[in-house]
């Protein structure tokens, strides 16, 4: 059984916009941190973004400014709005989570969380 449902993601041309989802049961939603990382042609793991429990946000460098994470509580949802999309955002996009912020990036560096959904691919074309 799934417990990070993914959706999203596809095709659009630079400069456009796309929204990643990420739903989870109420327990893992609220007692963990969650985000996403990207594999790319460039780099084998990349920190997109990630959100705490207390709504806390942390961005890679090269999405600053133009993507947002936030937390949907009604609906145990986690959303990427991804705007201003560039070809270099292409990659296969990986809903992730794990006990805090700290153990969070941990597990970045390892590549291994304790939730893991199955991956939406993002392509942006020139």
């Amino acid at each position: 059984q799934e417990q990070l449902m993914e959706s999203g993601g596809g095709t659009v041309l630079a400069g456009g916009s796309l929204i990643l989802s990420c739903a989870a049961s109420a327990d893992i939603f609220g007692n963990n941190t969650m985000g996403w990382f990207r594999r790319t042609p460039k780099k084998e793991r990349e920190l997109v973004a990630r959100i705490d429990t207390d709504d806390t946000t942390g961005y890679g460098d090269s999405v600053k400014g133009r993507f947002s994470i936030f937390r949907n509580v009604a609906t145990n949802t986690v959303l990427l709005q991804m705007d201003r999309l560039q070809p270099d955002d292409t990659g296969m996009y990986t809903c992730v989570a794990d006990s805090t912020r700290w153990s969070w990036h941990f597990a970045l560096s390892l590549g291994v969380w304790k939730f893991q959904g199955r991956g939406s691919q993002v392509t942006v074309s020139s």
